[in-house]
C-alpha cells in the first residue's frame, strides 16, 4: 500500500484548544484519525508526524521521504523560518501539498512569507482541518496520475 507523510509542525498538538476561534475545535489526533480512514478508501496509508522540534522534523523526513508517495505538511510557524525543512523535501524529491489551518495572508505581516509555496504541488489555507483531507485527496490525485 502506498504510503502519505502528514507533517504537523509547532504547537499543532495544541489544537483543540490553542485559539480555536482561529485553529477550529478539532484535536490533532482528531485530524489524523480521519486522515487515516480517509487514506484507506483510497488504498494509501498515512503516517503521521507531530514535533516542535525543526530538527526532529528533517529527520522524519529524511527517514521515510524516500519511501513515501507524498507528503502533506503544516510547517505551522516553521513555515516563515525553515530552509531547513525545506531543503529535507527537496532532496527526497516528495510531491508535496502545504497546509494551514487558517488564511496567513490575513495574519501579521511576518506570516505572509512561506519558505514551502513556490515547491508545493498545492497550498491549502484558511478552512481548519477540513483543509488537511482536501489536501488529501488532491494528493492522491496527483499521485494516481503519475
Amino acid at each position: 500500500m502506498k504510503e502519505i507523510l502528514v507533517v504537523h509542525g509547532p504547537n499543532l498538538n495544541l489544537l483543540g484548544s490553542r485559539e480555536p476561534e482561529i485553529y477550529g475545535s478539532k484535536t490533532l489526533s482528531d485530524i489524523n484519525q480521519e486522515l487515516s480512514d480517509l487514506a484507506l478508501v483510497h488504498h494509501y496509508q498515512v503516517k503521521s508526524f507531530f514535533s516542535n522540534h525543526e530538527g526532529e522534523i528533517v529527520d522524519f523526513i529524511q527517514d521515510h521521504g524516500e519511501a513515501a508517495s507524498g507528503l502533506i505538511i503544516n510547517p505551522a510557524a516553521f513555515t516563515h523560518t525553515s530552509v531547513a525543512i525545506r531543503d529535507a523535501i527537496l532532496a527526497r524529491k516528495l510531491a508535496m501539498i502545504e497546509v494551514h489551518l487558517s488564511n496567513i495572508y490575513t495574519r501579521e505581516e511576518f506570516r505572509q512569507r512561506s519558505y514551502f509555496h513556490d515547491i508545493a504541488r498545492g497550498v491549502i489555507l484558511g478552512l481548519g482541518s477540513k483543509g488537511y483531507s482536501l489536501a488529501l485527496e488532491a494528493l492522491i490525485s496527483i499521485l494516481d496520475k503519475e
